[in-house]
């Protein structure tokens, strides 16, 4: 994971050129997010991310996948802090009401107060994406997948970022190690076909 965020910084640093004057033609999307009803977990998080990665992999059914998939999200949205869960609250109703200024106010401040807090990150990397500012957005997931590597909606992040900015090669690879971890991702599948037929060609 290290080497595919070293392999992404330089183009970070293009970020900024590319967007002025320049339309991305980018498609009205985001990246994956948690669902709008999740389950509730126990604070000792008894059964544990690995078993529930393990779970999410050999689900036979889409159905199920999701299932697993709730419950992976509900894990990494919980946080002891009573103030940083409120921040969240109200930076997601920012973000839906498109009032992403505002939504990254309330985000700095849950990671300036809790800095190991992965969801706060993950969710002001996509409200930057949504503002087209690659540069942050991309600062953003790395933290994300410095904390857990395992993280899809991340790594799909990082996917339509790099698709985006005209890089087909990384963001089909940041596509497979999201698929390779949650193979019943949305949209996913579509764009690893078409990208791997821009970066690899069509079979003979």
């Amino acid at each position: 994971m290290a080497a595919l965020m070293l392999a992404a910084a330089p183009v970070a640093g293009q970020a900024q050129d590319a967007r002025p004057g320049k339309p991305l033609n980018r498609q009205l999307e985001k990246p994956p997010e948690p669902p709008s009803k999740l389950p509730v977990i126990k604070a000792d998080r008894a059964r544990g991310l690995d078993f529930l990665f393990g779970a999410l992999k050999a689900a036979p059914d889409e159905a199920s996948a999701k299932h697993v998939e709730a419950r992976i999200w509900a894990q990494w949205i919980a946080t002891p802090s009573d103030t940083a869960q409120l921040l969240m609250t109200r930076a997601k109703a920012a973000v839906d009401a498109k009032q992403f200024d505002v939504a990254l106010e309330l985000l700095d401040a849950i990671v300036k107060l809790r800095p190991d807090y992965i969801e706060a990150w993950n969710r002001r990397a996509t409200v930057y994406y949504l503002k087209d500012d690659y540069d942050h957005a991309l600062r953003d997931l790395e933290q994300v997948l410095a904390r857990e590597p395992r993280h899809f909606g991340a790594l799909a992040g990082l996917g339509m970022i790099m698709r985006d900015l005209g890089d087909d090669k990384r963001a089909l690879d940041a596509f497979r190690k999201a698929l390779a971890i949650n193979p019943h991702l949305d949209k996913i599948p579509e764009l690893v076909k078409t990208l791997t037929e821009k970066v690899e060609g069509r079979d003979i």
